[in-house]
């Protein structure tokens, strides 16, 4: 099995070997003594195994021993391989000869491997970076065989079970099949006037899918249907190339939701993986092979995911968090809204997806409206990314269905804005933090109660799903709708206002907020977004760079008027953003690049160590690949309704069903802050359930979720 998931990206005999010596110690007498000794007691052997076959290996394959030695514990780093293999070497284990002898005389196999050359391709020798990339990949296929060689094991099953790989062809004609008829529906409930240009970018999509692998460009206006468009390029060009999978990435779990959705209806159930959890299972691996494992191997042709779920996995450095890494190779990623990638691990992105696309044969695509301008960074200076829309500047200005308002000078108060949205019949307000969001719908509710609805992360999915569906229904019906909402609603949430009022912020923000106002082009003029800059508004500390290049770019001057959807200020607006936030030599984007360079995957993932004088032996987190560094403790909300409560009680009962339960479970599961769970007081009202998974006990308020600001001084982010 790691042979043929290595078969992928090139390195099968790579695979082969790695899968062969994983396990080599356990044919030491005293490792099988030990493991008589704690037969039927479900306690460790405690003799160490791993060291053997990545010692016998290392003089074949290098650091990629790695592998061997972190299959259990995790990826550590060249200098722990060092230690490691010189303690091997000096007896540590016990008679070496003899452990040798025993294990070639049960694989027999193995004595050929040790005499073969080549094993790692020599690319990898040359360059670090793809070196410690090429780990990466073959640690996955390596861990992912184990995994399911041993769920096999405690299932009883003769082997493991590995899904075929799909027919790619006939998925892609299943998918324009499904794709005609849905247009068919849609256009007997009655047309949009923009469908027709929606064709236009879905078959310029579809004839540049026969082009070779590389990456590949989409800047195109919201609305424009880059959902369709990206999945039908993604499934003919793998069909075309023979790539295994479709992988989907989108920065937020609402937009998951509602891409996998869409899929799950054109290609079926069978044939999409959403892939979202938050869950972290024990740390025990019995229990978490008898718990399926919560995470999951991407084993699907169409995988729906997050890019914190894609990139923590692919910087990650533990067995269950890796065995999908492999899954990448031979595939197309479609990275979906690329802006709101983060500037401080954006090197070390771009780096591996552009290492991905040039040697491990997988085709990158990167959609969103306000489409980054990446070749102003060294990393992709030189690279060809080759767009599948014409000429974007006039399709930009053909479909402008909105006209900006801007509300700087004087600055309003957050009260002044809501009171001056409530005017309007249908409204969007679109703010930086869930305090602002509470604060409008708290206001607006004291007038109006029975329009006013809200949205943000501290509701659970299924009812942010029930609130955009009962405002989308009124919006149909032409009733009164005021809805609030944090950020989470601008990357392609779809719904469609006339009016959208949004709290100053970076451009890119603020144009995905212009995509919800006129979406369908129904009015018979413009819609309106009116940017106000509240003096008693919150933003995250995060939005502080954007905002200010945003200001110097932006709004009205004295000789003109620049809007966010001018492609030409908005390259400039990256360009400046990447020099003024010191994008490409920041400090934690230069430790990731450095600690991979030296192979310390521990370093990469936790930090490096600290070195100031007198700090303690801790690993500094502003170092490490984190996608946010503001944690998550993910909360069920059994309050929410029945069913909730009834799989939450299942759980309890069945902690060997954990796999599936907790996929049930995702609509109605909240992630705090775990800084927020620092307080008693929040603290006390999230009981643990497995993992680091916990349940609400405290109350869940029906229009805005889980509120502990009255439990604490709440940070207004």
């Amino acid at each position: 099995m790691s042979s043929r998931f290595a078969r992928e990206f090139g390195a099968e005999d790579l695979g082969y070997a790695l899968g062969l010596f994983h396990d080599a110690g356990k044919a030491a007498r005293c490792w099988q003594e030990g493991l008589a000794g704690v037969a039927d007691t479900g306690k460790s052997v405690g003799v160490p195994h791993k060291e053997a076959g990545a010692g016998w290996l290392a003089g074949l394959i290098g650091p990629v021993s790695l592998a061997i030695l972190g299959h259990h514990g995790g990826l550590a780093s060249a200098g722990e391989l060092t230690d490691k293999l010189e303690a091997f070497s000096a007896g540590a284990f016990g008679d070496l000869e003899q452990v040798q002898a025993e294990f070639l005389r049960e694989v027999p196999e193995a004595q050929e491997v040790l005499q073969r050359g080549g094993l790692v391709p020599q690319l990898w020798r040359e360059d670090p970076l793809l070196c410690e990339l090429g780990i990466r990949l073959a640690f996955s296929a390596l861990v992912d065989a184990d995994h399911l060689d041993t769920a096999a094991h405690f299932a009883g099953w003769d082997a493991p079970r590995v899904r075929a790989d799909t027919d790619m062809v006939e998925l892609a004609a299943l998918f324009e099949q499904q794709r005609q008829r849905m247009l068919t529906s849609r256009r007997e409930s009655g047309a949009s006037p923009i469908d027709a240009i929606r064709e236009r970018v879905y078959q310029r999509a579809i004839e540049h899918a026969l082009g070779p692998t590389g990456v590949y460009r989409m800047p195109a206006p919201t609305g424009v249907g880059k959902t369709l468009a990206a999945a039908g390029f993604g499934l003919r060009h793998a069909a075309h190339h023979g790539k295994r999978r479709v992988i989907v990435a989108v920065p937020f779990i609402t937009v998951t939701e509602q891409n996998a959705g869409v899929y799950r209806g054109l290609l079926g159930n069978d044939n999409v993986l959403e892939h979202h959890s938050a869950v972290t299972a024990s740390d025990d691996r019995k229990q978490q092979i008898r718990q399926h494992t919560l995470a999951e191997n991407w084993d699907s042709p169409v995988v729906v995911t997050t890019t914190v779920q894609l990139f923590h996995s692919l910087f990650g450095r533990k067995p269950m968090e890796m065995r999908k890494v492999h899954r990448l190779a031979n595939s197309v990623i479609v990275l979906d809204e690329v802006q709101a990638l983060p500037l401080r691990v954006l090197i070390p992105i771009l780096n591996v997806l552009r290492m991905l696309s040039e040697h491990f044969n997988t085709t990158v695509l990167l959609t969103s409206a306000t489409q980054p301008s990446f070749e102003h960074l060294g990393q992709w200076a030189d690279l060809t990314v080759t767009d599948i829309v014409d000429d974007p500047a006039s399709l930009y200005r053909s479909l402008r269905r909105v006209e900006y308002e801007w509300w700087l000078d004087p600055r309003p108060g957050l009260l002044e804005v809501a009171d001056h949205a409530a005017q309007h019949e249908q409204v969007l307000v679109v703010v930086n933090t869930i305090a602002d969001a509470r604060t409008i719908y708290q206001h607006w509710a004291e007038s109006d109660p029975e329009s006013v609805w809200h949205l943000s992360t501290r509701m659970c999915p299924a009812h942010r799903r029930t609130v955009l569906t009962t405002v989308r229904d009124r919006l149909t019906r032409g009733e009164r709708v005021r809805l609030v909402s944090t950020q989470l609603i601008e990357a392609g949430v779809d719904i469609d206002l006339p009016i959208v009022y949004r709290a100053m912020a970076p451009a890119e923000a603020l144009q995905q907020a212009a995509g919800r106002a006129n979406r369908e082009g129904h009015l018979e003029g413009n819609g309106k977004v009116v940017v106000f800059d509240a003096h008693d508004m919150s933003s995250p500390s995060g939005y502080r760079a954007g905002t200010d290049v945003t200001r110097q770019h932006f709004g009205p001057s004295d000789q003109d008027t620049t809007d966010p959807d001018n492609l030409a200020a908005l390259a400039d607006y990256y360009r400046d953003l990447y020099r003024t936030s010191n994008t490409e030599n920041g400090a934690r984007n230069r430790a990731i690049q450095e600690n991979r360079v030296k192979l310390d995957y521990i370093a990469v993932t936790n930090g490096p160590m600290h070195t100031a004088p007198h700090s303690s032996s801790t690993r500094d987190p502003k170092r490490a690949f984190r996608m946010l560094d503001d944690d998550t403790i993910p909360a069920i909300i059994p309050d929410y309704d029945h069913k909730a409560t009834t799989l939450l009680d299942r759980l309890k009962r069945a902690p060997e069903e954990a796999g599936q339960l907790i996929r049930a479970l995702q609509p109605y599961i909240v992630a705090l802050p775990q800084r927020l769970l620092e307080d008693d007081a929040v603290s006390a009202m999230c009981q643990p359930i497995f993992g680091d998974l916990h349940a609400w006990k405290g109350d869940y308020n029906t229009a805005y979720g889980i509120d502990t600001s009255n439990l604490i001084n709440e940070e207004v982010w």
